[in-house]
């Protein structure tokens, strides 16, 4: 332990001391959450957003048509949805206008306080009422009301923002540096004392994690004084979703220092993994309209699940049991990563 303490104060020394770091987590981070949230403090774009459920085509069902009066609208983007629940979550809090089911008995659900919700309605009933499903007395629209407060785009945004800075500072924080180290011989150095490989990455990992933690810790205080975002849910759940978050980005960027000689392939290999989490992990937009083995392959990544768990906490108030799958996947992760590390960590190169 008294090595793994000594070299966790060390690494720590070292952060604080770097300006450059000092000045991305304090500074640029919450700048970016600013003038977001300056220029979404309009009301947006009034492009329309309708959730059509789709289920599999089965025996005896009848899908309706009247919905395609939405298709014909370039002004109003239809998004498919295959999971109810889902759908609807988006409808109270405003992320979709109207939700309109394909199958009879025909349904709707609709937020009442949704001004852009309503105007769908009124369109899709008027146009039912022109439709040949019309003249049949057993086909009627069926309404349900959900209601719910609108989420703004900056509060949707700021747990992939304060992910997106736990990403670069955990990758580029510990595995460059470990690359770092062994190119100019401290590793090796390190290797002439009882100092063992797994107390070595035990250290770094710890003092990332530390560090990350402070560093979001005063990120999200500060950024909320100034914008008043939205937090339904539990801080202390937030913080672990934080620190299990953390520690499988932590690990994956342990394994890939492993064994990486040179900081040239270590800046590929961080921008390789870094990249696609950027793009698919939901942290600027959803994937709703994004094709389903697209949405498949973005659960591979540690960095959507730990939005998505932050998200439901901070918009939804989900508990426990709610974000237990991201959670479990993400410990899994972690496990899987730093185990590999570990067997392939090398302390020079060959």
């Amino acid at each position: 332990m008294k090595q793994i303490f000594a070299l966790w104060m060390a690494r720590n020394r070292e952060y604080y001391r770097d300006k450059g770091s000092l000045f991305w987590s304090f500074v640029a981070t919450p700048f970016i959450v600013i003038v977001l949230a300056l220029a979404f403090s309009s009301k947006g774009q009034e492009i329309f957003r309708a959730g059509q459920l789709v289920a599999p085509p089965t025996p005896g069902v009848v899908q309706t048509t009247t919905f395609n009066v939405f298709s014909n609208e370039s002004t109003i983007q239809v998004i498919d949805y295959s999971n109810l629940k889902d759908a609807i979550r988006r409808v109270q809090f405003h992320q979709l206008d109207i939700l309109v089911t394909t199958e009879e008995p025909a349904r709707y659900w609709v937020n009442p306080e949704s001004a852009k919700g309503l105007l769908l309605e009124k369109l899709l009933l008027l146009e039912a009422q022109k439709s040949p499903e019309a003249d049949d007395k057993n086909y009627h629209w069926q309404r349900e009301e959900i209601k719910g407060q609108k989420i703004r785009y900056i509060d949707w945004v700021i747990p992939g923002i304060l992910a997106m800075n736990m990403m670069f500072s955990g990758l580029w924080g510990i595995g460059y540096v470990i690359v770092r180290y062994r190119k100019n011989g401290v590793l090796k150095r390190l290797q002439a004392t009882p100092l063992t490989a797994w107390q070595f990455l035990i250290s770094q990992a710890l003092s990332r994690l530390s560090i990350m933690l402070t560093v979001t810790t005063l990120v999200f205080v500060t950024c909320n004084l100034f914008i008043d975002f939205m937090m339904v849910g539990s801080y202390l759940l937030l913080l672990l979703i934080a620190v299990v978050g953390n520690l499988a980005i932590i690990s994956m960027s342990l394994l890939m220092a492993a064994r990486t000689a040179s900081e040239e392939l270590a800046n590929g290999l961080l921008n390789l993994i870094s990249f696609p989490m950027l793009l698919l992990s939901e942290l600027w937009f959803s994937l709703d309209d994004a094709p389903q083995w697209l949405q498949d392959f973005s659960l591979l990544l540690p960095l959507t699940h730990l939005v998505k768990a932050a998200r439901n906490v901070m918009l939804e108030g989900a508990h426990l049991n709610d974000v237990a799958p991201q959670l479990i996947i993400l410990t899994l992760m972690t496990v899987l990563f730093v185990t590999l590390a570990g067997f392939l960590f090398r302390w020079h190169n060959d």
